[in-house]
Formats: structure tokens, C-alpha cells, sequence
């Protein structure tokens, strides 16, 4: 080996890897003398790039090396010693691209770096050249900046691309950039060379995936605008792009017809481009760098781009598939050949090498004898060959290949060439293989070859015939290659798993990754564009003018196009179906192909079984990367060949004196890349090739590389029976007559699966080549197989069940005729694809051919348990294969058993056909077993006499009576759905019987067996058709384990509440229970619980109104079907009822509101029902009338007393009878006119009666008449004296609440549904742990029902769902964890105690807001809130017994410190006096306080005008002043105040300036609800005083009251109260009694002693 130059000694390693290994050759040497170099560097090799006389290669790490005619260093570099790019350490390039005679490499950080020539300013404007240089000759970094944008940003470049004279790059937002000279920029610029990187502009808003560029012309594969959607079912005319195989590209599209519209103006620059081609001149400077003895010119003159052939040469198809070179297998097999067979076969996925050791006799002188016959065959005359062995001697030196970018996705389908496919079957099996595994004879070799050279001297298409029958003997010794090669190395692989299984990811990255979509699986949806020089045809557009902006390549549309390759001035693509197009320049047959016109893209000419997954383009050659038919990929040539010294080369030179060399007209293979390992991928530049390979470490590779190929087969074969079977049958117009509707559809729906199968795997195979090009960078956790098993689970379900619904329908039968009538002709070339024996007549068998792609997935389950065994048990990698390769077998036996089914259920239809039973044959439906012989199966009590016939199908159980099996005919039948049957066995007992018993929603009946073996097989047979069908796989469950609680969907038919109702929920042993929902057909629904086949628990009712034509509805509990507990009922009179129901009655607490839809008459009810009808205590609130009625009802009339007040002020209280005002009653007007006397009728007074006046005058006397009109009186008047004593009896005649309702009467029956709520039957009657259970239950119900509940509101829930500690004693230490459960208890309705105080909150709100607001209602109000205080507390004792009685006082915990309390209601230190307002009122209170207050408000409304009249007075005063008019004395008179932090005097005019802090105080008494609140404001406001006042006093200083009071009338006038005096009687009405007589009540008492001051303090 040579000395490496520059190559740092740490690179020298004794143990070359195992990955990535680089072989490089000549590509225009003869076959016989290819011996491809191997470079060995110390790290795997990632990616090579080849450019004219030059390469680069990126290993793993990011490090890169140089070799070849490094012009711009004047080095050169030995391929086998390539020398390390030093300034790139550090930068971890993942990508190379080696141009005409400049580099490029690409960084992890998407930064671009270029040396070299830069002559046409390739390199562009690098940080360290300048513009002058030509040659930059250290990698530069070139930044891509995106201008357009503000501010302007750097773009990050996943790619590369490098040609003679231009760079191109492909940013991470799939755009295109370049730089330097030349319309192959695609630039809208006639100024070159462009230096910096410049956006596409035409390409802008496409998808770009990958770009190549050529010397003079650019490539580049584009995702279409509108990719297809694959799981939209697609139109018929569009659901088959792809054509018949005797359709050849140019054939399909008009080439030469391009669209107008796509050209490019052709001008002044576009001129000179062409010019300058073939100029010498413009190729001087590069002259001047080319080595010594090599030229840099080309054949002079046009005649390098001319016709290779006369142009009146007429070519013919007879003979174009002659058996050369081309076609030889790797492993030895013909075509169409299997191992055990010679007849004509094809076995699509067959024929994989099987012999891992094979041996090679004498293998020097076979080699040398087989690379003679690949060169000998093509060097025939003109006139033997046409159009195959045709060999040209001009090529295009000048012309030499530049590097495409690599890592694109390959893998192509079959070729079929363009001859009847009769001759096809004889095609390309009269040569064996280069290698065999047994010994070959070299005498049968020449046979073969003897025989060759006969059939093309003879020109007869018969001779092919001969060919084939002479070569049979020794082709059927031929076996596979080795799948593993061995070099001789031993060593277990598994001690360098890591290297073999999981390399560094340092690499390739991102810039190499395939292009995806969205689901991560590549996109076929593709077009490719090109642009630049179009001299030799090279764009593709069928003309040789130039392009100067990109352009799509019409006849490439719709090809599936995943990678292209840029030769020098040729250009090639490579398909999904692996098939390659190519079009350009074929001087030397690099096109693989002599199509004419070579202006537009044809297929190279690939024999049988070949399929492409990479290719690359040279100088004058192309190198295509194919599957043969063993594992191990194969290496195909395209272009010159050099002729060795030979009589017959000499012979050909003769009779073509101008030809001196020849070329291939076909891809050949290169029999020495068996060698090479397991090639990955290819590269072309200049007249170099280069592979990369990796080797068989424990059968790794071979088995990602099997699995491949297998995938990459099977989209070919998949491509193949869309196009020659479904797509000519579904486009058929008589598809629907000949098969029938309904089997039309399902024809329709295989279709439409099978495509999306296709498509998967084709996407999947694509997915896969691109692992192969990367496979040292990838985790093989990331194969699709893992990463989307359930999308490719889904979709094989859906192809199994969509064929065997079709199948089990019959359609097949229809469909085969069809076949016979459409296809005609190809139903041979269908035939080939069949997979199993046909039948003598040569049918094709399509339920064998559609069923073929199911076993695929054993092949998956298979090669990812080969991979798997890479791995130790414990590795993630192994775990992952592992689940999958379970995954994908489980799958497998679960659709060969659906088969199995469907053809056993084909069967059943076929030998009982007839009328009665096609009404049971559903495509869906399979047949388990029937009872057809001998009575097996019969109903328990049938008569002697009576036929039954039961039938178990996948989904039904069917029971037909009168039936005659043999004949199919029966009477009558019966379905019953499995999901509603339950099977259990009946225990055997005296009578012997072997019975059966099933239930149904709607009855039960007993099957009795003739045998206990047939009773096993029916219990058995129905408990797993019943677990298959509720979801249990149907893998068995024990005979009456099979599940008695189910969710399932019935309708029932008999008579009941459910007739003819559609249920869907939950089931419980053949009734409904649980959750569901019931759907009536005249419109009743009901979704809720269900217990034992009625409504219970919550549910939801909708029930039609047909006499209003609107729906009610109800939302609420149910037991025993009826609507019971509480809910919200609305009617469809828009009637709204909300509160308790019992036996479907309103029962207890409810609230009845008209409802907005109600214009004539508004009015809300609230209070007690009793059997759907108001009675006991309830308030009305007639809106209409204005009227509010608080009282007694009975049968839904006002009857009892009450209490009514009008929106006029009017206040009554007295009896009612039948809704009208009866016996004595008081009413009193707004001025304070009362009467107190007998009522006859509403407002209607009739008897005795006394009348007061506002001004204390007295009427007394008989009344009449109505009070709005006026009274009748006999009577006296009575003018009081002054001096006269006060009437008592009179006062106590207008006393208000005489005629009321006693408070603790009024709301029972709320407070009643909360005891119930508790489970107790009345207040404090029954189990204290049965209320603590009860609560518990119903927040976990209400939680698991209410998804949609707040964090806030969860989180009360989860800490209410405990049951705190109720039955130890209350002490001080647990009292507070009492009073914060009902907090939190309060906070949410759903807690029996949260509900109770929003429905108190609701009904005081309905009583005294609105109307109610009327200050004669204030005591009551008081009352109401003091007996809701009082009940309640008796619930919260029940529920904590430890409680005292109200007022009661709790001790200090034994030897523990006291605790003080914050709201000084303790009467001693040690203990705490408990009370219900003190408990409770702040719970309830501040939610009850606006209704509450406004009646204080209104009460006390007067003295308050007085009040605010006399503060506004006094306040106009200066603060000095106003003490002194106060009687403050002056020694309590500040005289500094604090502004800010700064002292400022008091003078005489200041205002607001004292005793600020105590004044803003004593303002807070307004923020706060409680009266111990309140209490706690005038505390702090003493408090504050004190403190401003003791700093001026000396000593210890106590309060005396007349020092006291002048100074805190003074905060209270400062402090502008407004309705001081309603909030000093709330005080007053509702403080806690313990603490009235001590500190906390004399302030109070101070305080409300300042409001009377105030309010009687004199005017003058």
C-alpha cells in the first residue's frame, strides 16, 4: 500500500471495520481486468462522492479525505491512501459533494463548506478568497443567507449538490439554492458567476427532496402539489396511474409536445451559453489545470452530440431481449426458473439463497471464462444485433460526471419489456450465473455460449427456444450465492455487536435523511424537474433546447419517482416499482437502453427479476445497485467497455473500422461485486465507480438486506396485479351487471384496500432502501415494521376483511369470467404472478392470487426475528423486535384462520343455496357450525315431529323451524345477535339430558344434544364466537365464564315499556344494567343508568309532546323505572320544574318557574309538593301581577296562613281558603295605614274591623267593600290625645307577624331532602356511619360523571371524599378541622351540606328579593335566617356528635396549651363557647347578606336620611374645629401627621388630617358580611385610636367613657358611613349572645351610641 500523505498516524488500525467498506475502479476498463481497489480507513466509510478525476470520502465521526488529481493543492492522492481534510476536524460534516473539479462538505450545523476550482465561482464567495482566486484550496465556509426576510436570517442546508460549473443546496425548508455560472442555476440573472448563494425563485413554495447536478444541467425531485390522499376513496378513472407494461413512457405522453408555458425565454444569455458548449476557449483555464498526459478536450464539432445511429435505421423488437450478459443471475437461476422445476414459473418471492457455504471449484479460470462471455456477446456486428449490440467508439471526454446527491430512496418493480409476453416466458435463461455452488462444468459453459453466438448470427426468433431447452441441464444445478461471504475471518461477531448492530450515530444526520410526510413514511407523490443545457437531450423534454428555470419533466409524472441521478450529459431516475429512466446523452450506452428519441426519459432494459434500488451516473456510464434472486444485492453496468487484444475484437474492428470500442446496449452485470459484501450504495464520477459495502456480522445485514428486497418484491408484484387485474376490471363499464350490486361494492371496497395496501408498502420498501443507504447511522428501533405496526396491522385487517367479505358473497365465480372476457391476451402474463398450482386448463386462480399478500407478514415476523437474535436479551433493540415479531405472527394465524373461515363459509352458501337462505347471507358473516345431520342439536319439549335447525354464525345465533337442511327451506327463523346471548350449561341431573340453556334480552330456551361430545362442541363453539364478538379475540374462555356483564346494542320487539326500542349500553345476565342509552321510534330517548332492566340511578329523558309538538325533557335520578330523587323536569309548555320527584310525582322541595317561552303570565313557584301538587309551605311570585305570596297551599291553592305583599308596598298577613283571603288579617299600606279586621275575598274586608291612620287617627267599626276602591264604615272615630297613654290592646292589634307562618316551619321540606339525602328517613332518625357512607358515594359518583369539573373544584372533591373523624369528643385541638370540613363542604353543591345551604341561599332570594324587598318582611326575614341557623346545626351535630348543645362550651384537649381564639368568643382561656351563629353564620350569611341588608336599609331609612344629613353638615368642618365642637379635649388633639413618611404640623384649616388610620378602619365595616366580623372592625378601630393617642399622653393610660366617646364620634363622622344604622341593627339582630355583655359588646354599644348622637344632634 502506498504512504498516505498528510494521513495523521492514529488513522493507521491494523482491524479494518466491518461497516462501510469502499471500493473504488475504473470504469472503462475490459471485465475481464476490473479489480476494484479497497480502501481501508480506520472508521466505516459513510458516504463517497465522485468527481472527474477526484473523490471524497466522509467516515464516520464527521471526518473527511481527499483523494485523486487534487489540482488546486497540485497533489495527487492514491485512491488507497486518501489523505485527511485537516481544517474539517472538528466540524462533524454529514455530507460530501465532489464536483467537476471543486468539493463541497456539509456540517451537522447545516453550515456549507467549498474548495477547489472556482473559475465560475462554484465555490462562491468564501470567507478567505477573493473574488479573483480560481482555486480556493482549503474547505471554506460559504454562508446561505436569506435576505428576503427582516432581519435576515442564515439558512440551514441539509444538502448538497456540485456540478462542472455550479453548486446547488437544499435547505431544511426544502428550498433550493445556487451559485456560480450558467442557465443550470435556474437563476432569473444574466450576470455570472453568481458568488453567493441565491434562492430558486421557480421553485419556491415546492416541496423539494433531493437535487443532483450534471456538468452542465440540474435535477431535482419534487413532492407533488397535491399529494393523494391515501385513505380517501379515489374516482375510478384516477384510482391506477400507472399503464400497461407494453406501454413504454413515450409512448404514454406525446414527447416532443411540451407546453408552451413551461419554456423559458430564449435570449441574448442563453445564446451565448450554447455557444460557449462547444468553445474551446471557454474550456482554457481548465486545460491548464489537468494533470500531465491527460486531455481535457473533447471529440471536436458537433459530432459529440449527434445520433448515434443512422437516422434512417429502422429497429425492431423481434429479437431485442437476446440473451447477453444482462442477464445472468447471481445465483445461477434463469428468470423464470425455480430450483425443482425447469416449466416456466415465476415464484414471485421464491428463490432466495438458501446454501450459506458454498464452494467454488476452480473459481479463478470460471471467472475468467464467464467475464469473457459478458464482453463477448456485445461485441457482434451491427446487423446481428439491432438495437442491442450495437458499439460506438466516440463518447464525450470532456463531458466527465459530477456528483448527484446521494441517500434518496430506491427500489423499483420488474421491467416487462415492450415484446408479447409469450416470448417473455422463454426470455433470459440460456446463460447460467458467473458463481454456482456446485461444480460447473467449463464445457457446458461454451455449450451455452456456442449456442448464443448461433442465435445471433441466425437473426430467427426460434433460435431463442433452442437457447432456453439447451441450457436447462445445467441450469438446474445452479443454487444461490453464499447470503454470507467469508473472508476468512473467524472471530464471533457477537464481541463486536456494537459495531455491527448500533454504530456511533456521529455521521450522517439529518442531511441524509429521506424526505417524509407527514405520518413518517416517504412520499411517492413525486415529479422531477430539470433545467440548464439540453444539448443531448439531458432535461428530458424531448428537444435539445436549454432551460433557464426549472422545468417539470411531463412524462415522469405519476412514475413514482424517488431518486435521480446527473451523469455528465445524461440523466436517470429511479422509480418505486425499481424500475430506472433514463434519457440524454448514450454515446457510450451509459442510458442502458436504445430507445429513440433519447430527448425524453425511457426504461433501461432490466431482465426478469432485476429490480434497482440505486443508481448513479458517470462521465459515460451509470451503475445501478438491483436485487437478483438471492440476498445479496448485484451491481449492473451501463456504458463503454474497452476491448481486450482479441482476433474477434480485431474481426469487429474490421467490419466497423470507426468503432474501436464497444459499449453494452443493456445493464450487464459485474460478476465482481460478490465480493464486495453487502453493497449499500453506489457512486459514479468521472470514469470511476465506487460501492459501499458492509459485511454479514452475525447475519445482520443480510437479514435488513433480505428483508428489503422481500418488500421491495412484493411492491412490485402488488404494482403488477393492480395494473394487468384490478384496475382493467374496476374501469370495465359491465363490472356492475356482471357481478351484481352488491357485490359490485364489495369488488369496489378490495380495490380501494388493495391500493392502500400497495401504497403502504410501497412507501414501506422505499423506507427501507433509505435504511440500507444509512444503516450505520439508524437505529433498528426505527424501522417502520416498529415504529407503525398498527398502521400496517390496520391495513392488512382491512384488505383480509374486505376479500373475505367478497369471497363469502360469491363475487370471485362472477369475477373470473369477467377476468377471461377483459384481460384476453394477458392472462398470461397474469398467470405468471400466481403463486399456486393451476389448474389444467392454466386458469388463474384469483382467490390464491388476492390471498397471496397475507403471507408477507410471517416474512416480517421472520426477518425481525432474524434481526432480534443480533441482540442480547435485555437490549431495548431486542425487546422491540421481539413485540414485534409476535405482533406480526399473532396477526398472520389470525388472518390465515379469517381465510380459512370465509372459504368455509363460501361452502356453506354453495351447498345451501336457495332463497330462504340468502336472507341470512351477509358479507360480514361466517358460519361456526350448524346442526344439520342427525338431530344433533334440538330445542328441549320439541315435538316428535317438528324440524329445528340452528345455525352459529360469527355474529347470530339462528334457529329455524319446519327447516329441511338437505334443502335448505324452512318455515320460519329466528336471529339472535351473540352480543345479547348467554350461554350456560345446564348441570346434568336425573333426566340425562346434555341441555344447553341460552337467554336473550326477550326470552330463554334450552338446546339439548344428542351426545355430551356435541354438547362440548356447541358450549364450546358458542362461548368463543361470544367472546370473539364482544372483543375477547375468540381464543376461548371456559364453557359459562364467557362474560355475563357486557356492553352491547339490542332492539326489542316484544310487548313492554321497551317495545320496539333500540338499546345500546351495558347487560348484565340478559338485562340491561349499567350505563346506556334507549331510543324509542315515536321519539323517546333515555341515556343513563339502568339496574335490572328498568331506569335507575341518573339519567337523561327526552319524551316527544305531540299535542305541542315541542319534546320534554328531564335530567335527574330514576329508580325502579320511574323518575324518583331529584332533577330538573322542562315541559314542552316551557314549564320548568327543578327539585324532588318520587314514584315519577313532584314530592317534596321543588321550584316551578312559567319559563321564558311563557308571555301571557310569568310566575316562579318554590316550596313543598306533595303528590304532584303544592301543599305545605311555598312561596308564589305572581311577576305578572306584581303580587308575591309567602304561605300555606294545600291541593295547589293558597289555604292557611300567609302572607302577601304587592310591588305597591301593600303588605297583608292573614288566613286563606281555596286561593282566597278568608277570616281575620292585617294589612298594611306603604303610608302606614293599617287594618286590622275580617276579609271576605281578595282585598275584600267585610265585618268588624279597625282602621289606623299614619297620623294616629282611629276608625273603628263594621267594613265593606274592596280596599283598592274604597270602604263602606259604620264605626267610630277616634282622634288620640297628646296626652293620652299608649293603647295597648290596639298595638297589639297591628302587631306584624301574627298570621305568619312560624319560621321553623316554613322550609321542612328542604331540609328534609337533605336528611334524606343522608340516608335517614326524618331529621336525626338513622345510622350516623350510613350518612358519612352516603356522602362519600356521592362525591365519588359525581366526580367519576363530571369530567369536565375545574382543578379548584377536584380538588375540594378529592379532600371531601374522606370521612373525617366524627365520633371521638370535640375538643379545641380538632374543632378547627370541623369548621374547615364544612368550608370546604359549603363550597360544592354535590356535598349534601353544599346543596342544603344553595338551596337555603336560593329559596331566601326568592322570598325577598323583587317584591319581597318590603321593610315589613324584615323580622321575618331575621327570624328565618335564626332557624335556618338552628337546623342546621342539628344536621352538623348529627353528623358530629361530639358537638355541644348551641352555646355550649367544648374544653382544651388534656395537657395540651390553649389555644386563643381569633373571634374572642372564649369565656375563659381554657375553653371555647360553641354556637350556631358563630359556626355557621359565616357559611351562610355573606351569601344571604344582599337581600338581608336591603331590608335593613329600607327599615331604617328615615333615621338614616337624618344621619347622612348631619354627617354631611359636620364634615364641612376643619379638623380642629370639629374636635373642639365635639368636646375632644386638647390634650387628644394631634398635632403632627404622617405624609408620605414626613411629619407635617396640624394647623387650624387642615381637614381629614386626624386619626386617619382609625378612621380608613372603621370604614371596612361596610366590606364585611358577619356581625363577628363587624365586631372585629370596631375592635381594630379602638385599637388604632389608642395607638395615635398614647404617644401623646405620659404613663399608663386607660379609657374613660367621656373621654372615649367625643373622640370616636369623631372617627365615625370622619369615617362617612353610609347606612351606618342598618348595619349597627344587623349587628344587633344577629350577634352572637355570649359575647354581647363583654368587651367586643361595649364598643358596639359606643359605637351605636355615636350613630344616635349623630342622628339627633341639633341642626343650629
Amino acid at each position: 500500500m502506498e504512504k498516505r500523505e498528510e494521513s495523521p498516524a492514529y488513522e493507521q488500525d491494523p482491524a479494518p471495520p466491518e461497516r462501510g467498506l469502499l471500493n473504488i475502479w475504473q470504469s472503462a476498463g475490459p471485465s475481464e481486468q476490473l479489480c476494484p481497489e479497497r480502501v481501508l480507513l480506520s472508521r466505516p466509510v459513510l458516504q463517497a462522492s465522485l468527481g472527474e478525476h477526484h473523490g471524497l470520502l466522509l467516515t464516520q465521526g464527521g471526518q473527511v479525505y481527499s483523494f485523486g488529481e487534487l489540482l488546486w493543492r497540485d497533489l495527487s492522492i492514491p485512491a488507497s491512501a486518501p489523505v485527511l481534510e485537516v481544517s474539517l476536524l472538528g466540524k462533524t460534516v454529514v455530507r460530501v459533494a465532489a464536483g467537476g473539479f471543486h468539493c463541497g462538505a456539509l456540517s451537522e450545523q447545516g453550515t456549507i463548506y467549498m474548495w477547489g476550482e472556482n473559475t465560475a465561482g462554484q465555490c462562491g464567495l468564501t470567507d478567505r478568497g477573493a473574488v479573483t482566486n480560481i482555486t480556493v484550496s482549503e474547505p471554506c465556509p460559504v454562508s446561505v443567507v436569506d435576505s428576503e426576510v427582516v432581519p435576515p436570517a442564515v439558512v440551514r442546508v441539509v444538502d448538497l449538490a456540485c456540478g462542472r460549473e455550479h453548486s446547488l443546496a437544499l435547505s431544511s425548508q426544502n428550498e433550493l439554492w445556487a451559485w456560480g455560472s450558467g442557465c443550470q442555476l435556474g437563476l432569473v440573472t444574466n450576470t455570472f458567476p453568481v458568488w453567493r448563494p441565491q434562492k430558486v425563485e421557480h421553485l419556491a413554495g415546492r416541496h423539494v427532496i433531493q437535487v443532483a447536478c450534471g456538468a452542465y444541467h440540474s435535477l431535482a425531485l419534487v413532492r407533488s402539489l397535491a399529494p393523494q390522499n391515501y385513505n380517501t376513496r379515489n374516482p375510478p378513472e384516477k384510482w391506477e396511474r400507472g399503464q400497461s407494461p407494453h406501454y413504454s413512457v413515450t409512448e404514454r405522453e406525446e414527447p416532443f409536445t411540451v407546453d408552451d408555458a413551461h419554456y423559458c425565454p430564449l435570449g441574448v444569455e442563453l445564446t451565448e451559453v450554447l455557444t460557449g458548449e462547444t468553445s474551446p476557449g471557454r474550456r482554457g483555464p481548465r486545460r491548464r489545470l489537468q494533470p500531465g498526459g491527460r486531455s481535457a478536450g473533447s471529440s471536436s464539432g458537433p459530432g459529440a452530440s449527434s445520433c448515434p445511429f443512422p437516422k434512417d435505421r429502422k429497429f425492431t423488437t423481434k429479437q431485442e431481449n437476446l440473451p447477453v450478459s444482462a442477464n445472468l443471475k447471481p445465483d445461477g437461476h434463469a428468470d423464470h426458473l425455480t430450483q425443482t422445476d425447469s416449466s416456466p414459473k415465476s415464484h414471485p418471492l421464491s428463490g432466495w439463497g438458501a446454501n450459506k457455504n458454498s464452494v467454488f471449484p476452480d473459481e479463478m479460470e470460471l471467472q475468467n471464462l464467464l467475464q469473457k462471455l459478458s464482453g463477448h456477446s456485445l461485441e457482434t456486428q451491427h446487423t446481428t444485433g439491432p438495437g442491442d449490440t450495437d458499439s460506438l467508439s466516440s463518447h464525450t471526454s470532456d463531458d466527465s460526471c459530477v456528483s448527484s446527491t446521494p441517500s434518496v430512496d430506491l427500489f423499483t418493480s420488474s421491467y416487462k419489456d415492450e415484446l408479447p409476453i409469450k416470448s417473455q416466458t422463454h426470455n433470459n435463461s440460456g446463460v447460467s450465473g458467473p458463481y454456482s455452488s456446485s461444480p460447473v462444468c467449463l464445457e457446458e459453459v461454451q455449450l451455452c455460449l456456442e449456442a448464443e453466438n448461433k442465435a445471433l448470427q441466425e437473426q430467427k426468433s426460434s433460435s431463442l427456444t433452442n437457447i432456453n431447452q439447451k441450457g436447462k441441464t445445467a441450469i438446474n444445478r445452479r443454487r444461490s450465492l453464499p447470503g454470507t461471504p467469508t473472508h476468512g475471518r473467524n472471530g464471533s461477531p457477537r464481541r463486536r455487536r456494537h459495531c455491527a448492530c448500533r454504530p456511533s450515530s456521529a455521521g450522517r444526520t439529518q442531511a441524509a435523511a429521506p424526505e417524509e410526510t407527514g405520518d413518517g413514511l416517504p412520499s411517492l407523490e413525486t415529479e422531477v424537474w430539470s433545467w440548464g443545457r439540453g444539448s443531448e437531450g439531458q432535461l428530458g423534454h424531448g428537444d435539445q433546447l436549454a432551460r433557464l428555470q426549472p422545468l417539470c419533466i411531463k412524462s415522469l409524472k405519476g412514475e413514482e419517482v424517488i431518486k435521480v441521478a446527473a451523469g455528465s450529459h445524461h440523466s436517470m431516475a429511479l422509480s418505486a416499482q425499481c424500475q430506472v429512466y433514463s434519457w440524454g446523452s448514450n454515446m457510450c450506452g451509459q442510458l442502458g437502453h436504445v430507445n429513440s428519441p433519447v430527448t425524453v426519459p425511457h426504461k433501461a432494459k432490466l431482465s426478469n427479476g432485476l429490480r434497482v434500488w440505486d443508481v448513479s451516473a458517470g462521465q459515460s456510464h451509470s451503475l445501478l445497485l438491483a436485487d437478483g434472486e438471492c440476498v445479496q444485492p448485484i451491481l449492473l453496468y451501463c456504458g463503454q467497455h474497452q476491448e481486450p487484444t482479441s482476433a474477434q475484437s480485431q474481426r469487429s474492428c474490421r467490419r466497423l473500422p470507426n468503432r474501436v470500442e464497444s459499449y453494452t446496449v443493456r445493464p450487464t452485470l459485474l460478476p465482481l461485486c460478490m465480493e464486495m459484501g453487502y453493497i449499500s450504495s453506489v457512486c459514479c464520477g468521472g470514469q470511476s465507480c465506487a460501492v459501499l459495502a458492509d459485511q454479514n456480522v452475525m447475519g445482520f445485514i443480510a437479514a435488513i438486506h433480505e428483508l428489503a428486497s422481500r418488500e421491495r418484491h412484493f411492491y412490485c408484484w402488488l404494482s403488477n396485479v393492480r395494473k394487468l387485474l384490478l384496475t382493467p376490471l374496476r374501469n370495465r363499464e359491465g363490472v356492475c351487471p356482471s357481478l351484481g350490486k352488491p357485490c359490485t361494492h364489495l369488488f369496489f371496497s378490495l380495490c380501494e384496500s388493495f391500493v392502500r395496501l400497495s401504497v403502504l408498502i410501497g412507501r414501506h420498501s422505499t423506507s427501507l432502501s433509505y435504511f440500507l443507504h444509512d444503516v450505520q447511522g439508524r437505529d433498528v428501533t426505527s424501522l417502520p415494521l416498529l415504529t407503525h405496526t398498527e398502521h400496517f396491522l390496520d391495513i392488512y385487517k382491512e384488505y383480509c376483511s374486505a376479500l373475505g367479505n367478497f369471497q363469502v358473497m360469491g363475487g370471485f365465480q362472477s369475477l373470473h369470467k369477467l377476468s377471461i372476457e377483459c384481460l384476453g391476451s394477458q392472462q398470461t402474463m397474469l398467470t405468471q404472478l400466481c403463486v399456486s398450482d393451476q389448474s389444467a386448463s392454466g386458469d388463474v386462480d384469483l382467490v390464491s392470487l388476492l390471498y397471496w399478500p397475507l403471507q408477507q407478514l410471517h416474512q416480517y415476523s421472520r426477518a425481525l426475528l432474524k434481526l432480534a437474535a443480533c441482540y442480547d436479551v435485555l437490549t431495548i433493540e431486542y425487546q422491540s423486535l421481539h413485540q414485534g415479531c409476535s405482533q406480526y405472527e399473532s396477526l398472520s394465524l389470525s388472518l390465515l384462520r379469517r381465510k380459512k373461515e370465509a372459504e368455509t363459509t363460501f361452502l356453506f352458501w354453495k351447498s345451501h343455496s336457495g332463497k330462504n337462505t340468502e336472507v341470512l347471507r351477509l358479507p360480514q358473516r361466517r358460519v361456526v357450525c350448524e346442526s344439520s345431520g342427525n338431530r344433533s342439536l334440538t330445542l328441549q319439549n320439541a315435538g316428535r315431529f317438528s324440524n329445528h335447525w340452528f345455525i352459529l354464525f360469527n355474529d347470530a345465533l339462528v334457529h329455524t323451524q319446519g327447516a329441511i337442511p338437505s334443502q335448505s327451506f324452512f318455515s320460519t327463523h329466528h336471529i339472535y345477535p351473540l352480543t345479547c346471548l348467554w350461554v350456560k350449561p345446564v348441570t346434568e341431573n336425573s333426566s340425562g339430558l346434555y341441555a344447553i340453556k341460552i337467554t336473550c334480552p326477550e326470552e330463554s330456551f334450552t338446546l339439548v344434544a344428542s351426545t355430551p361430545q356435541e354438547k362440548n362442541k356447541w358450549l364450546r363453539s358458542l362461548n368463543q364466537a361470544v367472546d370473539q364478538v364482544l372483543g375477547g379475540g375468540g381464543k376461548g374462555s371456559s364453557p359459562g365464564m364467557t362474560a355475563m356483564s357486557r356492553t352491547a346494542s339490542y332492539t326489542f320487539t316484544g310487548e313492554g315499556r321497551f317495545k320496539d326500542a333500540q338499546y345500546t349500553g351495558g347487560w348484565l345476565a340478559g338485562r340491561v344494567h349499567g350505563r346506556g342509552t334507549m331510543k324509542w321510534p315515536d321519539g323517546r330517548t333515555y341515556t343513563g343508568n339502568l339496574k335490572s332492566g328498568l331506569e335507575d340511578g341518573y339519567g337523561e329523558c327526552i319524551i316527544p309532546n305531540k299535542v305541542l309538538n315541542k319534546p320534554e325533557s328531564y335530567h335527574g335520578h330514576w329508580r325502579d323505572g320511574k323518575i324518583h330523587g331529584f332533577g330538573k323536569y322542562k315541559y314542552a309548555s316551557g314549564e320548568v320544574y327543578e327539585g324532588c320527584f318520587c314514584d315519577g310525582q313532584r314530592h317534596g322541595y321543588g321550584m316551578l318557574s312559567s319559563g321564558k317561552q311563557v308571555r301571557t303570565s310569568s310566575s316562579v313557584f318554590i316550596g313543598q309538593w306533595v303528590q304532584d301538587r303544592k301543599t305545605g309551605y311555598g312561596v308564589y311570585d305572581d311577576i305578572t301581577r306584581g303580587e308575591k305570596y309567602m304561605g300555606l297551599w294545600q291541593d295547589d291553592q293558597w289555604h292557611g296562613s300567609a302572607v302577601v305583599v304587592t310591588q305597591y308596598g301593600v303588605y297583608y298577613e292573614g288566613t286563606f281558603k281555596e286561593n282566597r283571603m278568608s277570616g281575620p288579617g292585617l294589612l298594611v299600606s306603604d303610608d302606614d295605614t293599617a287594618f286590622h279586621g275580617e276579609f271576605s275575598d281578595d282585598w275584600n274586608v267585610n265585618g268588624k274591623g279597625v282602621l289606623s291612620l299614619a297620623n294616629g287617627d282611629c276608625l273603628e267599626g263594621l267594613f265593606s267593600g274592596e280596599w283598592s276602591t274604597g270602604l263602606k264604615v259604620v264605626g267610630t272615630y277616634t282622634k288620640p290625645a297628646a296626652d293620652e297613654p299608649e293603647n295597648r290592646d290596639r298595638n297589639r292589634l297591628f302587631r306584624l307577624g301574627q298570621y305568619v307562618v312560624p319560621a321553623g316551619q316554613r322550609w321542612s321540606c328542604v331540609f328534609n331532602e337533605c336528611w334524606s339525602r343522608l340516608g335517614c328517613d326524618a331529621a336525626g332518625r338513622g345510622e350516623r356511619t350510613t350518612a358519612w357512607e352516603n356522602i362519600a358515594v356521592t362525591i365519588t359518583t359525581a366526580q367519576r360523571h363530571s369530567p369536565d369539573l375545574s382543578r379548584s373544584q377536584s380538588k375540594v372533591l378529592e379532600c371531601l371524599e374522606f370521612i373525617p373523624q366524627h365520633g371521638e369528643p370535640v375538643t379545641t385541638a380538632n374543632y378547627d378541622n370541623i369548621r374547615r370540613y364544612l368550608i370546604k363542604a359549603c363550597e360544592t353543591p354535590i356535598h349534601p351540606l353544599g346543596w342544603l345551604v344553595e338551596t337555603l341561599v336560593t329559596v331566601y332570594r326568592m322570598t325577598y328579593v323583587g317584591v319581597g324587598s318590603n321593610r315589613r318582611l324584615l323580622r321575618q326575614a331575621v327570624q328565618e335566617v335564626q332557624a335556618y341557623l338552628t337546623q342546621y346545626y342539628s344536621i352538623v351535630r348529627f353528623l358530629f356528635p361530639g358537638l355541644p348543645d348551641d352555646g355550649g362550651v367544648i374544653p382544651d384537649p388534656p395537657a395540651s396549651p390553649s389555644k386563643s381564639r381569633h373571634n374572642s368568643n372564649t369565656a375563659e382561656q381554657s375553653v371555647v363557647v360553641v354556637s350556631c351563629s358563630s359556626l355557621l353564620l359565616p357559611l351562610l350569611l355573606p351569601q344571604l347578606y344582599p337581600p338581608l341588608f336591603t331590608l335593613y336599609c329600607l327599615q331604617e331609612e328615615q333615621q338614616e336620611a337624618q344621619y347622612w344629613e348631619r354627617i354631611l353638615r359636620l364634615n364641612r368642618q376643619p379638623d380642629q374645629s370639629l374636635l373642639s365642637f365635639l368636646g375632644v379635649q386638647e390634650k387628644f388633639w394631634p398635632v403632627w401627621m404622617s405624609i408620605l413618611g414626613e411629619k407635617k404640623q396640624i394647623v387650624s384649616s387642615s381637614k381629614d388630617a386626624c386619626f386617619v388610620s382609625a378612621v380608613e378602619t372603621l370604614q371596612q365595616i361596610s366590606t364585611t358580611f358577619t356581625p363577628s366580623d363587624k365586631l372585629l372592625v370596631i375592635q381594630k378601630t379602638f385599637e388604632e385610636l389608642t395607638q395615635e393617642v398614647k404617644p401623646m399622653l405620659e404613663g399608663d393610660f386607660l379609657w374613660c367613657m367621656d373621654d372615649l366617646l367625643p373622640l370616636f364620634l369623631y372617627v365615625v363622622i370622619r369615617a362617612r358611613i353610609r347606612n351606618l344604622g342598618a348595619e349597627v341593627s344587623l349587628i344587633e339582630d344577629l350577634m352572637d349572645p355570649n359575647i354581647q355583655h363583654g368587651e367586643m359588646g361595649l364598643m358596639f354599644t359606643t359605637l351605636k351610641a355615636c350613630y344616635i348622637q349623630i342622628q339627633h344632634e341639633s341642626t343650629t
